[in-house]
């Protein structure tokens, strides 16, 4: 039997997560995005409450929580600011590797830093491999006790904020899966160099920028799992685990412009009565409302199956493709919705479509999920 019931304590979780986006999020929301303002204060408000390093076992400081309760919590963030779900959500990105396939050592060090406050991030792409994760050229040379790193990333999310970074790279020439390996390098290792913050079309408070590597020496210690040539499997089971989440991002992107946008329509009157009592507008309403429940429903899913143990690759590239282009859609109706006011950057719509687009392109954009779909799905046929 299926239950889609939430426990007592997710209505809860729900409620808090709620509320401290009505409170702290969405009053803020377009003054950090206006400023590009990196809101610290909201970050350390969430982690007092409990809300964020959700999925860190209990063991390494975390709140050992359910991805399940992950998602209800993430839905809230992005309803409340999406850029301030992203801030938040790629420091688990980086966890997740070292969760998933890292040493004791690297567990009880570097996920209790996350959970005292640290923030890390997921160096991965690179300015000529986005989606193609094989084709990095960024290098780990060892020499003596150490890898020598060398290379560049692009769009890391948090960069500049970072304490510490999770970075693929290559430790040998072949072009199989076990060329790459991962590593825990320290945000402040001689030879580091963070780029200037990237001016973006939306979520202009999440800081990103460029990352490169000069013969940046990093302890062998740091070679997550402690062996060469995991790289590969870190970092899809980090892409698997945070697409339920983005997906959740952009869903609850979505919703918050559908009920601003509902609001609107409700108050604004033409012809006699509310432009929500014209079909047009309370249709393109209920098509929103259908869609975010879909998305809803897939995102559980796919955390469903995680929270089982289960490989959730199909799944999440369900959630995250679809969620991210009805995503799109929604706000870009919610645009529509308010007229002339939508196109101004004093209300909300323009600033919740802007802030939506990434999500078709980031944690492997809506091209990439359907490729693994069909991938996934032609299995079941060999």
């Amino acid at each position: 039997m299926v239950d889609f019931d939430l426990s007592e304590e997710q209505e809860m979780l729900a409620e808090l997560a709620k509320d401290f986006a009505d409170q702290e999020l969405i009053p803020n929301a377009e003054h950090w995005d206006r400023n590009g303002i990196f809101p610290e204060e909201a970050i350390q408000k969430a982690r007092e409450l409990g809300l964020l390093n959700c999925t860190i076992p209990a063991a390494y400081g975390g709140l050992g929580l359910s991805f399940l309760d992950e998602a209800i919590i993430n839905e809230e963030f992005g309803r409340g600011d999406p850029g301030f779900a992203t801030i938040t959500g790629v420091t688990m990105l980086a966890c997740h590797p070292i969760i998933y396939g890292g040493t004791e050592a690297q567990k009880l060090e570097f996920l209790g830093r996350v959970c005292n406050g640290e923030i890390s991030a997921y160096c991965v792409t690179e300015p000529g491999a986005g989606s193609d994760v094989r084709a990095i050229t960024t290098t780990a040379t060892l020499d003596g006790e150490h890898y020598v790193l060398n290379g560049s990333k692009m769009w890391i999310g948090g960069a500049g904020h970072a304490n510490w970074f999770y970075v693929l790279a290559k430790t040998s020439d072949s072009d199989s899966y076990d060329s790459l390996s991962g590593f825990i390098v320290e945000a402040d290792a001689a030879g580091l160099e963070v780029g200037k913050k990237e001016e973006k079309m939306g979520q202009r408070s999440s800081d990103t920028r460029s990352v490169t590597f000069h013969d940046v020496h990093v302890p062998k210690a740091n070679l997550v799992g402690g062996k060469e040539g995991d790289g590969w499997l870190q970092a899809m089971v980090a892409f698997d685990r945070s697409r339920p989440m983005l997906a959740t991002h952009a869903l609850g992107n979505a919703r918050g412009a559908m009920e601003e946008a509902w609001r609107y329509a409700n108050e604004r009157r033409t012809f006699g009565k509310s432009i929500f009592e014209h079909q047009s507008i309370s249709f393109m309403l209920a098509d929103m409302s259908t869609k975010i429940e879909g998305a809803r429903l897939l995102a559980h899913k796919a955390a469903h199956l995680l929270d089982k143990g289960e490989r959730a690759t199909l799944a999440s590239a369900h959630a995250k493709r679809y969620a991210a282009d009805i995503g799109m859609e929604i706000t870009t109706d919610s645009v529509q919705i308010f007229g002339g006011y939508g196109y101004s950057e004093e209300f909300p719509a323009a600033r919740r479509m802007r802030g939506a687009k990434i999500y078709q392109i980031f944690g492997g954009t809506s091209q990439i999920q359907r490729l693994i779909i069909g991938r996934e799905l032609n299995k079941g046929y060999q």
